[in-house]
């Protein structure tokens, strides 16, 4: 059985445990263990065994340190015995001797890197490496001092606390950290202490909770401290280490400062011609605190001018501006006494027995004299004239006056912009408004001009005033009759029938409204056919005296009355009434008024037989129309008188196509050289200009040059501006001239065919074959 022994020299502590266990246990030379295999049967016995050792962490000498010894009971003294160790730092760290079975530590060793190793040892016999017993496992512990000092990991720090908390406020909370074992003696108990910041503040000793020491610390006196802070191990005992860190604590503001004006009296000075809204001075009230404790809000709360000026903050200064409300007269008051008033918005109930956080300033207010234009007497004038007022009549005066002290000489002027007519005139010197010319209600009832007034010393002060003139009405316009009337009378009407109710108008407009007077003309008075009645609406009534009214005895009757309005003098005038007779049915409807409509057929109106005429009319356009289009179809497209003699020429794509191309063309006019100057027209179209033929050579009865007879054409059809292109004429080439194997067209031929030698086709090649041997037959048959 193996005994695990400590050096005494390292660790008396341990020794003397085991010695103590040793005598208890009564077993063996050294510390023994009872292991389970001693309660199975046929097994030896083993004794208790010490399975820990330890070692001081940090040790360094001139020899290795002995960690302890192994020894087994089996060891009988001799060398037979061999002893193993394995595990955690074996043959590095901790070497064993195999004879003696002492350990020792071959490194210096730090518990903060590893604080414990577990090997295992076993005794063999040397010769065989034969296990004499089973392995054993065991452990040896660093053992800890204190050479690690406290760190602050998060340090430095900083915390913020409102400034006036009470003692005791909580401000922050601090952690140092000590790799040194915790559980063995003190290397890692900390306790903390404040090297600087005090009085102005504490820490818990155990806990690191940083807390206010002094009630009413006052950011406006100071704004930050510097606190460092302790925390030392072994409890805080002398030759503990210690680790320090530093926290920044700074005071936050709160509302304990009341808004002050820099001076208790302002002076501003204005023109009293200032513009309305526009700032005249700023007064500032300054606060010690800071963000939205210092905002302030302005008022006036106090003077003589509290409706003429306003008092508004400047949201980027916290300056209170001072504005005008109101106009502004030097001439009426000089000078203005106000009281303003500047208060906190935000006010911390904490602090509000303080006293009030607003503060009260006087403001004067001196206004200064400016040269202000004329001021009429009223904003507006109404004028009334009569439109039969004379030429030069005064039809109403303005008047002006220079506000200033200096009392200016007004000059008074139409602004003819708003008189282009110029009806109107006025006195420079006092604003009497004269006529200048006629006016008349009827065509414009109302005139607005602007009456411009200017100071005589200095031209650049002005001012307008409109001024409305309404021309008044005078009973200038005779009535008439609202409309053309004309009154239709049937034949087979009654005796006092009402014919036509006519109304009149008139362009006056008297104030009781109008009252018109009818009557006839004293010559007709007496009319035998008809008479009038005054309606009580202003209207007149036309009435047939007798029945029998005939339109081929008389169709149209002339009716003058007599119109007369109630004016003062009265005015009249004669209006013809005309009085057709028309020949109506049964229900008095008018049916026709002509005398022609007794010639037409009976129960046929004239609607109708205009609608039979233009229904017979239409018919013989569709018939004109169609027989037209029959002829036109008939005739050929080209007025010619001889017969239209047409053929086809080949034309080759390249020289010697042979008889694959049969593309026709229409060569009707090269057939007819004679005829180069007739002008063919067109019918198939209708040209938009008249073109004019062109005037060609002399007929050439023989040798015509189709080359120039083509160029000509071609010209011609260029220029040809009423149709396009309608044959192959234009895109035919002459062909011939310039080549190499001459023409093979017979247009060019001016000779007989005789004088040609064909011969020459054969030897071309096979696509020319076929054509040598047409010409060749052609040549046979002339000479048969």
């Amino acid at each position: 059985m193996v005994d695990f022994t400590v050096d005494v020299s390292v660790l008396f502590l341990c020794w003397a445990v085991k010695v103590l266990l040793s005598c208890v246990l009564g077993s063996g030379t050294g510390l023994k263990r009872l292991t389970e295999e001693q309660r199975v049967l046929n097994r030896s016995k083993r004794g208790w065994v010490w399975n820990q050792m330890f070692v001081l962490e940090e040790f360094s000498g001139p020899e290795p340190i002995l960690v302890g010894r192994l020894h087994t009971d089996l060891d009988p003294g001799s060398s037979k015995i061999k002893y193993i160790l394995s595990g955690d730092g074996a043959g590095t760290i901790f070497v064993i001797n195999d004879k003696t079975g002492d350990i020792h530590a071959m490194k210096r060793l730090d518990r903060e890197e590893k604080a414990e190793y577990t090997l295992t040892a076993q005794a063999v016999d040397r010769d065989t490496n034969q296990p004499l017993e089973p392995p054993s496992e065991f452990i040896i512990k660093v053992q800890d001092i204190n050479d690690n000092a406290p760190e602050f990991v998060d340090g430095p720090y900083h915390a913020t606390v409102p400034e006036m908390s009470v003692v005791g406020t909580f401000v922050t909370k601090v952690t140092a950290t000590d790799a040194d074992d915790p559980v063995y003696g003190n290397s890692a108990k900390l306790v903390y202490s404040i090297l600087e910041g005090q009085p102005y503040f504490s820490i818990e000793p155990h806990t690191a909770i940083i807390k206010t020491a002094l009630p009413n610390m006052d950011r406006e006196a100071k704004e930050e401290y510097f606190v460092v802070i302790q925390a030392k191990d072994m409890g805080g005992h002398m030759g503990g280490l210690s680790g320090t860190t530093t926290v920044t604590i700074t005071l936050t503001d709160v509302n304990d400062n009341p808004p002050k004006f820099a001076q208790s009296l302002y002076h501003f000075s204005v023109m009293e011609d200032v513009a309305l809204g526009e700032p005249i001075g700023r007064v500032k009230a300054n606060d010690l605190d800071i963000g939205e404790n210092a905002k302030s809000s302005y008022d006036i709360i106090e003077g003589d001018g509290m409706d003429i000026f306003e008092i508004t903050t400047d949201a980027q200064t916290q300056d209170g501006i001072i504005r005008v409300r109101k106009p502004l007269d030097f001439e009426t008051k000089k000078s203005y006494t106000l009281k303003v008033e500047a208060a906190n918005i935000h006010i911390d109930p904490r602090f509000i027995s303080g006293g009030p956080f607003k503060d009260t300033a006087t403001v004067k207010i001196v206004v200064e004299d400016a040269d202000e234009p004329p001021v009429f007497s009223s904003p507006t004038y109404l004028l009334e004239v009569h439109e039969n007022a004379a030429i030069n009549s005064v039809i109403g005066q303005v008047t002006a006056h220079d506000p200033d002290v200096s009392s200016s000489p007004i000059r008074f002027s139409i602004d003819r912009h708003t008189d282009l007519e110029r009806q109107f005139n006025i006195n420079a010197e006092d604003g009497k408004i004269t006529l200048a010319t006629p006016l008349d209600r009827e065509t414009n009832m109302w005139h607005n001009i602007t009456i411009v007034a200017t100071e005589t010393r200095n031209h650049s002060q002005v001012s307008r005033v409109p001024v409305a003139i309404k021309v008044l009405d005078v009973n200038d316009n005779a009535p008439e009759f609202a409309s053309e009337h004309e009154a239709f009378l049937c034949e087979n009407g009654k005796p006092g029938q009402v014919i036509q109710i006519v109304s009149a108008v008139d362009k006056d407009d008297p104030k009781n409204g109008h009252y018109f007077l009818y009557s006839l003309l004293p010559e007709m008075v007496n009319n035998p056919n008809f008479t009038i009645k005054k309606n009580e609406d202003n209207t007149l009534s036309i009435l047939a005296k007798h029945s029998g009214f005939s339109r081929q005895k008389q169709e149209v009757y002339l009716l003058p009355i007599i119109i007369s309005d109630s004016g003062n003098p009265p005015m009249s005038s004669t209006s013809t009434l005309t009085i057709r007779v028309c020949g109506c049915s049964s229900d008095g409807i008018v049916q026709s008024c002509n005398v022609e409509a007794y010639v037409l057929p009976i129960g046929l109106s004239m609607g109708a037989l205009i609608a039979i005429l233009a229904c017979i009319i239409l018919l013989l356009v569709i018939v004109v129309l169609f027989v037209t289009l029959r002829r036109h179809k008939n005739e050929p497209l080209i007025i010619k008188d001889d017969e239209d003699v047409r053929e086809n020429i080949i034309r080759y794509d390249d020289e010697g196509g042979g008889e694959e191309d049969t593309e026709a063309f229409d060569i009707a006019t090269l057939q007819n050289p004679d005829g180069i100057n007739g002008f063919l027209p067109r019918k198939d179209i209708k040209p938009d200009l008249q073109f004019m033929p062109r005037q060609g050579l002399a007929p050439v009865p023989n040798g015509v040059d189709v080359d120039e007879f083509i160029n000509v054409r071609l010209h011609e059809a260029d220029n040809d501006p009423t149709a396009p292109p309608y044959d192959s004429i234009q895109i035919y080439g002459y062909e011939g001239r310039g080549s190499a194997a001459g023409s093979l067209s017979s247009l060019e031929s001016s000779t007989s065919d005789s004088d040609q030698n064909f011969d020459y086709l054969s030897e071309w090649g096979p696509r020319f074959k076929r054509l040598g041997e047409l010409y060749s037959v052609g040549e046979s048959d002339k000479e048969t």
